[in-house]
């Protein structure tokens, strides 16, 4: 080996053909069930025998600056030192500094057809290396000595003092101060010899502290730690050793009263611990509804149930004679809506809430043990995906933010990697992120050496609370103000991004011009004809971006581009690397604080014409493929570019469902969504807390929440299509009764499965699958990299119950270094045609054919026997925006209500579920997509009370005591469910009346739209397709609420309006013609008047929508609604025409 701090190597690829080439690749890992396989690490130049190993045909390996012709092509890759690649610590004077990594400092590019490249990156911009490398010296005055750590990599002292040895035991070891705090010293000097600890002498306790009538001695044992060891300290009393009657001493020795403090009655001495509680301890518990809350509620559904069948009776057999049309439609509405209550209510009847203790979490997989001496993080990896497609819809900074509270969350470093999926393939997203990466090595030791919350810099430095709440350290105020100034020269820097790359692209372009003008002039010795120069986009280093250009060309538009790859930040070290005190350009002082970054990637697919790329679907299961070959964590985190982490321990929380007992049948869990930026009075209910917190919570109960497309931690096993090891399939009248299947392993189903057709299925074994290429491609990577996902999810093995589990600390090993040729392999599953012929899309990650690919995806799942979990923090998990304008909302619940009825009228109706979904869960989804058509009786019912006070006519021949009595009685149940169900899910009364309003709002207007879309698209074949939702860009010379009060035209406002219109002249004809009328019937009136003003209340946040900021309403809006009221009207009139006055208002 070198003794530089790096070690070349040279690899030869050869550049097509069958017969030649060769990859390189990554072993598994030591504790990967999978035989491993690794590169030599050889520092010779001889490439080795060729042997086929890679799964891209006659795909060729090169960089950008040696020609397309050679045969063979050779570039050296500086490997780094890890610890299972020691390299020598004193390195020749001749050796240059380490500098940027070969693999972050490089964009690998490529597709089908075409050569995999990788351009290296050179910048004169480039930051200064970490300062990993300097030198951490002693803090006392006038010594240069090492700092001091204990055995478990702990400083001495709590306070982070550094201090070396000897001047440790100079100031008096562990019984003396510590000069920096001034507290006497708490954390032993483990690294003293081990025999001085076990001679410690342990003082025995007098009987007048105790004031016992007998003589007490403590005993500490000198057997090795164990998992869970009784005898670890022995307690001697009258000769005889028990728990019984033991005392406990504090800090772990029988010293206690003599160095102060003391508890539990006892002086100097704390409470007993309680020896089963700490590895029996669970690290999840369901806590259920109180039964004074959740009784009554189950009654009153029973109440209404049987009022609204004793009422549908009455008026069935009591129907109007005089207007049998108008009773006709009532009877159709009523008994619909009958039916969407129950479908909507039965799901409810068993909420659960749930809780976490990380506590817990943080003992059993980050405390050292015997196998794992060190302490080193046992915790599984966590791959985050977050996915963009437009910078101009999609703000670059918002998308920036998230990703920096992603890179600065509370779980370990080496186990993180976070991917960005650029589906528009543009370069302003591609530099914001490289701006990104540069500004989180000050962000994020910041936020840790701070403990900073959020980790959202924009949200963070927006709040108005008190910032120095529970800050302690004095250098806490001036590194906060130098931060903020760091973030406003951030922000600017963002925004000026896509004036830098414009003026950038028109200096080269010109001077392109220029060159190609003159070699024409060279050739042909004059312009006769006009050259057309591509208008190109070009990077910072002077050459072309491979996505998108601005000006699209062939091979360079939003759907044709090649597939990109950039690591903007390398995978960490396994071990902790410090910061050094405040140099002259730094902006913190890092010391003692772990200043690793967690692996940051660049990904924009593959795209070209002719192929579907499945928009947002599409471009996930890219990263799932793209995050196996690079880092492979056995778990999925993905969010929206506009939604950032809120709350730093949310993936621990998550975590914890995963790895408890019975966590291995846990495919997801998802967290609610959360939103910032909507006004005070939620006018269009944009929280949608009915649905989080009541529906989800209820859904919980059963087999799981549904997914709802961001916020959510998978299991990639899941994903990958792969069946639960235990499963229950659910039996005879509504599934009472019930069969377990026991699996040993993930295993999966042949295509009868998916579709849902067979009882009985065969299961294949997840290492022996033969139709692993069928089902997930041709890589070979890819699919050796399955059975290590699978095995590193595993749950631990000591936990009761576990079966197949893997040991404590199989997880505590060092990330093999990312090498060239993985990443090249990684090109090749994002190109475009990898998925064909393939289950990507069909049964394999996220599904393909819906707009609600989320909602479809966790169906599969439940339908496969999973179970999922809703994880409601006490700190909000993510927070993210929503759209506040009243069009943009009402296009965004178009496209829910379209997917809902595409899931309708397809093989994932719940109509067609498996044995293995709960009746229950069937229900939930059978309403999901159930739910759009209620608009279709919905809008016959809000007319009808127009028709009814245009006609004279009533839903009822009278006004009998029955139907009064059965519409009080349906009406108060409901408000009595309501608040009940205000009580145990924790939302107030003003949300859930918002949730009534904008449910009649997206009745009469987008659902009807979505229905409509739904059958053209079923019948006709009509293809559905939607623009992205724009996510607000705060400006802080705008109201904040400014888009509130943008009125945007749209066919969707019709129809509401045209209800509101009719209603209102109704009520106006109607009391005019009472007043006028020789015998009035006010009853008839107040009837129908009273369902109107029902309609109007319901409409009202519409309306006021309407009006805008100053009360003006489009012209256009009065024009359609004006004219569709005339129409109504006479067609009314020429249906009915008016009948003599004595006998107009008669029934």
């Amino acid at each position: 080996m070198s003794s530089s701090t790096t070690s070349p190597v040279t690899i030869t690829i050869a550049s097509g053909g069958t017969g030649g080439g060769v990859t390189h690749r990554r072993s598994m890992g030591p504790s990967s069930p999978a035989p491993g396989r690794s590169f030599s690490t050889a520092n010779t130049t001889t490439s080795p025998t060729p042997r086929r190993v890679s799964s891209s045909g006659g795909r060729r390996y090169s960089t950008a600056e040696e020609a397309e012709s050679t045969e063979f092509v050779r570039y050296t890759v500086q490997i780094p030192a890890t610890p299972e690649h020691h390299l020598s610590s004193a390195a020749p004077e001749s050796a240059p500094m380490p500098g940027k990594s070969y693999i972050s400092g490089t964009l690998f590019t490529g597709g089908f057809n075409c050569i995999t490249r990788g351009h290296v990156l050179c910048s004169s911009a480039d930051s200064p290396p970490a300062p990993s490398h300097a030198k951490i010296l002693c803090q006392m005055n006038g010594c240069d000595a090492d700092p001091f750590y204990t055995k478990s990599k702990k400083y001495p002292c709590e306070c982070g003092y550094l201090i070396c040895k000897d001047c440790y035991h100079d100031c008096g070891g562990n019984g003396g101060k510590c000069p920096g705090c001034k507290e006497k010293y708490k954390v032993n000097g483990e690294d003293d010899s081990e025999c001085d600890a076990e001679e410690e002498v342990l003082p025995l306790t007098s009987v007048a502290e105790f004031g016992y009538g007998r003589r007490l001695s403590m005993m500490k044992s000198v057997k090795g730690p164990a998992d869970f060891d009784h005898s670890r300290w022995l307690f001697e009393t009258k000769g005889t050793y028990g728990y019984g009657n033991a005392v406990w001493p504090k800090d772990g020795g029988g010293g206690g009263g003599a160095r102060g403090g003391g508890g539990g009655g006892f002086k100097g001495f704390d409470e007993p611990p309680n020896f089963s509680c700490n590895g029996k301890r669970p690290l999840t518990r369901k806590i259920s509804v109180s039964q004074a809350i959740i009784s009554p509620y189950r009654l009153l559904i029973v109440l209404r149930l049987v009022a609204l069948g004793f009422f549908l009776a009455w008026r069935i057999r009591h129907p109007n004679h005089e207007a049998i049309w108008l009773w006709a439609m009532s009877i159709a509405c009523e008994l619909w809506f009958a039916v969407s209550w129950l479908l909507d209510q039965l799901p409810k009847l068993c909420p659960v809430n749930r809780a976490t203790d990380l506590s817990v979490l943080k003992e059993r997989f980050e405390s050292p043990s015997l196998r794992n001496p060190k302490g080193r993080s046992d915790l599984p990896g966590v791959d985050v995906f977050v996915s963009t497609a437009d910078p101009e819809k999609e703000p670059p900074l918002a998308t920036a933010n998230t990703v920096l509270s992603i890179l600065a969350v509370d779980y370990p470093v080496e186990k993180l990697a976070c991917y960005l999926s650029d589906d528009g393939g543009s370069l302003l997203t591609f530099e914001s992120l490289a701006e990104t990466a540069s500004f989180a090595k000050t962000w994020v030791p910041f936020c840790r050496k701070h403990e900073i919350e959020p980790r959202n810099p924009e949200a963070y430095f927006s709040q108005t609370r008190d910032f120095f709440k529970n800050k302690v350290r004095l250098d806490f105020v001036r590194e906060r103000r130098r931060v903020k100034r760091e973030y406003d020269e951030f922000k600017v820097r963002i925004n000026s991004l896509p004036e830098s790359i414009r003026r950038r692209s028109d200096a080269y372009n010109a001077h392109e011009d220029l060159r190609a003008k003159k070699k024409h002039e060279e050739i042909s010795g004059s312009l006769s004809e006009q050259l057309k120069v591509p208008k190109a986009t070009w990077m910072s280093d002077g050459s072309h971006w491979p996505g998108t250009w601005s000006s699209a060309e062939t091979e360079h538009s939003r759907a044709d581009h090649a597939g990109i790859i950039q690591a903007m930040l390398a995978p960490p070290n396994s071990e902790p690397v410090m910061g050094g005190e405040e140099s002259k350009n730094g902006l913190i002082n890092t010391a003692a604080v772990d200043i690793r970054l967690p692996m940051l990637v660049y990904v924009s697919r593959e795209k070209r014409p002719g192929y579907d790329h499945n928009k947002k679907a599409g471009a996930m299961n890219a990263l799932v493929r793209t995050s196996a070959i690079m880092s492979n964590g056995p778990f999925i985190l993905n969010l929206d570019c506009d939604h950032y982490v809120h709350n730093s321990q949310a993936m621990r929380e998550g975590m914890c469902f995963m790895l408890d007992s019975g966590g291995d049948r846990v495919c997801f869990v998802q967290f609610p969504q959360r939103f910032e930026g909507i006004d005070p009075n939620d006018r269009y209910a944009n929280h949608n807390l009915v649905f989080f917190d009541v529906t989800m919570r209820a859904m919980d109960g059963l087999q799981g929440p549904m997914y709802v497309g961001t916020g959510c931690i998978f299991r990639r096993t899941a994903l990958y299509g792969f069946s639960p090891p235990r499963a229950t399939e659910h039996r005879g009248w509504l599934g009472r009764k019930k069969i377990k299947l026991f699996l040993k392993k993930p295993t999966l189903g042949k295509k009868t499965d998916s579709e849902n057709n067979e009882e009985e299925e065969e299961h294949d074994d997840v290492e022996s699958c033969s139709l692993l290429p069928k089902m997930f491609g041709s890589s070979s990577i890819l699919g050796a990299s399955i059975p290590v996902a699978e095995y590193q999810g595993r749950l631990l093995q000591d936990l009761p119950g576990t079966h197949n589990g893997r040991p404590a600390g199989s997880l505590a090993v060092p990330r093999e270094p990312l090498d060239a040729s993985t990443v090249a392999e990684a090109i090749s599953v994002i190109s475009c045609y990898y998925e064909n012929k393939t289950e990507w899309g069909k049964r394999v990650g996220w599904i393909y054919g819906s707009v609600t690919e989320d909602v479809v995806t966790g169906y599969r799942m439940h339908n496969r026997g999973w179970r999922s979990v809703y994880c409601v923090t006490k700190r909000d998990a993510f927070r993210g925006t929503a759209p506040i304008n009243l069009t943009d909302r009402l296009h965004q619940v178009l496209r829910w209500a379209t997917g809902s009825v595409e899931i309708f009228f397809s093989r994932n109706n719940a109509l067609f579920a498996s044995r293995r979904m709960k009746f229950l869960q069937r229900v939930a989804y059978f309403n999901a997509g159930m739910y759009p058509f209620t608009s279709i009786f919905l809008l016959i019912y809000c007319v009808l009370p127009a028709v009814s006070l245009f006609s004279g006519k009533f839903i009822v021949q009278s006004m009998s005591v029955s139907f009064l009595v059965f519409l009080l009685v349906i009406t108060v149940t409901l408000c009595l469910l309501a608040l009940l169900e205000i009580k145990w899910s924790g939302i107030t009364l003003h949300d859930w009346w918002r949730n009534e309003q904008f449910w009649v709002i997206g009745g009469t207007s987008a659902h009807p739209a979505a229905v409509l879309q739904g059958l053209l698209k079923v019948i006709a074949g009509v293809d559905i397709s939607f623009t992205l939702t724009s996510k607000p860009a705060n400006d802080e010379n705008d109201n904040e609420f400014a888009e509130l009060y943008i009125v945007k035209w749209s066919l969707l406002m019709v129809p509401p309006m045209t209800i509101m219109m009719v209603n209102v002249i109704a009520m106006a004809v109607a009391f005019a013609r009472a007043i006028y009328s020789e015998f009035p019937r006010w009853s008839k009136l107040l009837g129908g008047s009273f369902f109107s003003l029902w309609v109007l209340c319901h409409l009202y946040p519409f309306a006021k929508g309407l009006m805008g900021k100053k009360g003006k309403v489009p012209t256009i809006v009065f024009v359609w609604s004006g004219l569709i009221s005339i129409v109504v009207s006479l067609l009314w009139v020429y249906i009915s025409p008016p009948v003599l006055r004595n006998e107009y208002m008669s029934f």
